[in-house]
């Protein structure tokens, strides 16, 4: 039975992914439908329209295996050698800016929701 939960709620993201997609699509939109798919599943959530444990072990699971998504993409990198020897260092020093200041932006949303809890509890 919890396979074919996880199995559901893998089919329910996939789902979510394709209405992403072609709302993306009809509208024209300069956004990825993957990303369309992500705001659509946090509005869903946000308003309560589908409940966080009929997504959250499919959920777990992917987040555990997000590395195995990177793959292909890094094996892609193979075809892009030319670029890589002309702008390697002016990517890794983007990606390196980029990486900091996610984390920063992070750790201060995370101190701020944290900050906001206490209050509330007291």
């Amino acid at each position: 039975m919890k396979v074919l939960t996880l199995f559901v709620q893998i089919l329910f993201f996939i789902l979510i992914f394709f209405v992403g997609q072609q709302i993306s699509q009809s509208l024209n939109l300069p956004i990825p439908g993957s990303i369309v798919g992500f705001g659509l599943l946090f509005l869903l959530l946000h308003l309560k329209v589908i409940k966080l444990n009929w997504v959250e072990r499919a959920g777990n699971l992917l987040v555990g295996e997000l590395l195995l998504f990177f793959i292909p993409a890094v094996v892609g990198l193979i075809n892009y050698g030319d670029v890589l020897k002309s702008f390697g260092l002016q990517i890794l020093i983007v990606i390196t800016i980029s990486t900091i200041v996610v984390m920063a932006l992070t750790g201060m949303m995370a101190e701020s929701i944290s900050k906001r809890k206490e209050v509330s509890n007291e």
